[in-house]
C-alpha cells in the first residue's frame, strides 16, 4: 500500500485523511509540517496531506510557503472536513449535584493555542475557573490527560484522539461555529487512484512583470471575459526582492477545458510567469 505522510497521530489531519482515503493507504505520522513535506519530497512516503485553509483562520500561510518555495510537489486532490472540538477527560468522581456545572471539577485544560478563540463561549460558561495550558497539538493534550488520569485535568481535541488514547468524551462539538471547516490538500509526485469527482480545480502562481502598469487588471480580465471563476486569489511576497509579489490563484476548472489553457497563454503573452501547482479533483464533505 502507498504511504501517506500526515500531521499526527490522533490529529484533525489524521481524522480527515482517514475519512477521505479510508483503509487503502498506510498512514505515517509526523509532528511537524516540515517533516510531512520532506518525507513526501524525498520519497519516504508517496503522498502527503497538508491543511491549507480554515473557515475561521483563512489560509495557513506557513504551509502555502512550503508548497511554493521549499518543495515541488503537485497537488493531487483537495477535500474539506469539519473541525469539531470536543472536551475530553474524566467525569467528577464525586458526581455532580443537580443544577451544578458538570465540568466544575476541571481545573486545567490542555490544548493547542488556537482552541480558546474557537471555543470561547463554552469555555466561558463551563471552564471559566480552569487554567488553560498550551501544548503542541490537540492530540498531545489528550495524550497528557491519558497519562495523568486526573479528573481535574482535561483536554480539547479530536474524537479520534479520545478513542486512540482511551479518554472519555465529556462533551462533543464545543466550538463556537458549527460550520468550521478545514480544506486539505493531497500532494505527491504520482497521482493516486481516487474516486471520481465532477468538480475540478487548478491552482497556479502568477508573477507579474515589473513596471507593467495594469498587469493585474489584464490577468483578471483574461479570466473574466471567458467567465472562468477564480475561487481564491492571494498576493504573497516572492521573497526575492522587496515589493515584488506573486498571486496564488485557485481556479474552478480543469486544464482539459477549452478556455483555461488559452487564458494562461494570454497571461504569459503579457510577460507574466505562470507556474501550475496542480490540476485536481475537489471533494465536498459527506458524513
Amino acid at each position: 500500500m502507498k504511504k501517506v505522510a500526515i500531521l499526527g497521530p490522533s490529529t484533525f489531519s489524521e481524522e480527515a485523511t482517514r475519512h477521505f482515503l479510508g483503509n487503502d493507504f498506510t498512514y505515517v505520522s509526523y509532528k511537524l509540517i516540515s517533516e510531512v513535506f520532506n518525507a513526501t519530497s524525498s520519497g519516504e512516503t508517496e503522498l502527503g496531506v497538508i491543511p491549507i485553509e480554515n473557515t475561521l483562520e483563512g489560509s495557513v500561510h506557513l504551509h502555502v510557503d512550503w508548497l511554493v518555495h521549499e518543495v515541488d510537489l503537485p497537488i493531487r486532490a483537495e477535500w474539506v472536513f469539519p473541525i469539531d472540538m470536543n472536551l475530553i477527560g474524566y467525569a467528577n468522581p464525586a458526581g455532580t449535584p443537580d443544577g451544578a456545572n458538570p465540568y466544575g471539577h476541571i481545573r486545567k485544560v490542555l490544548s493547542h493555542h488556537v482552541v480558546p478563540a474557537q471555543c470561547s463561549r463554552f469555555m466561558k460558561q463551563y471552564l471559566s475557573e480552569a487554567e488553560f495550558e498550551q501544548v503542541s497539538s490537540t492530540a498531545e493534550g489528550v495524550r497528557l490527560v491519558s497519562t495523568l488520569q486526573d479528573p481535574s485535568v482535561a483536554a480539547i481535541g479530536t474524537a479520534i484522539a479520545s478513542t486512540n488514547y482511551g479518554v472519555p468524551m465529556l462533551q462533543r462539538e464545543i466550538q463556537d461555529h458549527k460550520d468550521n471547516m478545514t480544506r486539505f490538500l493531497l500532494v505527491g509526485a504520482e497521482a493516486p487512484e481516487l474516486k471520481s469527482s465532477e468538480d475540478m480545480k487548478t491552482t497556479i502562481l502568477v508573477t507579474l512583470p515589473e513596471d507593467f502598469p495594469g498587469a493585474l487588471h489584464q490577468v483578471l480580465s483574461a479570466f473574466a471575459w471567458r467567465r472562468i471563476n477564480l475561487s481564491k486569489i492571494e498576493s504573497k511576497p516572492t521573497k526575492k526582492k522587496l515589493g515584488t509579489y506573486y498571486f496564488y490563484i485557485d481556479i474552478a476548472g480543469s486544464l482539459d477545458s477549452v478556455l483555461l489553457p488559452s487564458a494562461l497563454q494570454e497571461i504569459e503573452a503579457i510577460g507574466c510567469q505562470v507556474r501550475i501547482l496542480g490540476c485536481y479533483p475537489s471533494y465536498s464533505y459527506t458524513s
